[in-house]
């Protein structure tokens, strides 16, 4: 007599290839992967420290030094006045240190992408987990919603909603929430898909059939089973997100000055390239090395968690 063996999930063997020593063993495999995580962490440091790393400098990036501009507000000196003083240079017009500015940008960049997609994750994981779950109406109505916020020209609203939004409202936290705001359906997108396939599983239906709640089983067998791809959208998105911010700032309608940003120190530099590169060279760098770096780690992480994934 063969008894009915129910299908359920099965937690991966040490040695197995979606296991967690395998994951990592196939990421330290990667040596651009490495490379991409050393730099991350780098940033990271930087931008936890920025305050040490300007004290160290003597340099802070809200000090003026109209001393190391000339009459024509462009910085003596050649390279946009690098000096042992100053590192990388001071701003046109301002004279403030240009180190301390991408140092503290870091900041800036790094918070307001990471906290960005952490609301677009949860709103999407949320909205896509209970649309493919639940069915019915209910995803019916959910799933035009994504069309249309897929369709929704985001950057015009984006630039017209941190334009008329009162002065007082801090502008860190309104750029996190309309970037993340408009992060979540391509979230929804992909999560909906993974619960459509993961519902049909015996071991979901099973215990569903046996009277767990719909909810204990979103937390206790799709959540589990969806980490892996939550985990790796989070790192594909979060440059995405550091592209949004920067993308306002360059337009003015990011963080306000003298708040130090990427993006708008980028803008401000485009008006002097003529004059002297050097002023875009270094938060352009930042910004292309920091964005680069959680792509090439996403994709990395993304084949090292598919088990049906070789060597890249």
């Amino acid at each position: 007599m063969t008894a009915n063996v129910v299908d359920r999930p099965v937690r991966p063997a040490p040695g197995s290839g979606t296991g967690f020593r395998a994951v990592v063993g196939r990421i330290r495999r990667d040596r651009w992967a490495v490379v991409s995580a050393v730099v991350i962490a780098v940033f990271v440091v930087v931008a936890l420290a920025a305050p040490l790393i300007a004290r160290i400098s003597g340099q802070d990036p809200y000090g003026y030094h109209v001393d190391a501009l000339n009459d024509f507000g462009a910085p003596r000196g050649p390279l946009g006045g690098m000096s042992a003083q100053h590192l990388f240079g001071v701003e046109p017009l301002t004279g403030r240190d240009l180190f301390a500015i991408v140092t503290y940008g870091a900041r800036t960049s790094l918070g307001i992408g990471l906290a960005a997609t952490v609301v677009s994750l949860v709103i999407g994981v949320l909205v896509g987990v209970t649309t493919g779950f639940f069915g019915g109406w209910y995803d019916r109505v959910l799933s035009r919603v994504v069309d249309v916020m897929f369709g929704f020209p985001s950057l015009v609203f984006m630039i017209a909603l941190t334009a008329i939004v009162p002065t007082s409202f801090p502008k860190p936290v309104l750029v996190v929430l309309v970037i993340g705001f408009f992060g979540w359906p391509a979230v929804a997108r992909v999560i909906r898909g993974q619960t459509l396939s993961l519902r049909e599983r015996n071991y979901v239906v099973a215990s569903t059939a046996m009277g767990a709640g719909r909810w204990h089983v979103i937390r206790t067998q799709l959540l589990p089973n969806l980490a892996a791809t939550i985990t790796v959208y989070a790192t594909i998105s979060i440059p995405s997100m550091i592209g949004a911010e920067a993308a306002l700032s360059f337009l003015a309608v990011g963080v306000t000055p003298p708040t130090p940003s990427w993006g708008r120190s980028i803008g401000d530099a485009v008006g002097w390239v003529q004059t002297d590169p050097m002023y875009l060279v270094f938060p352009g760098a930042a910004l292309f090395l920091v964005t680069l770096a959680f792509n090439v780690l996403g994709d990395a992480l993304r084949d090292a968690l598919d088990p049906r994934g070789g060597t890249r």
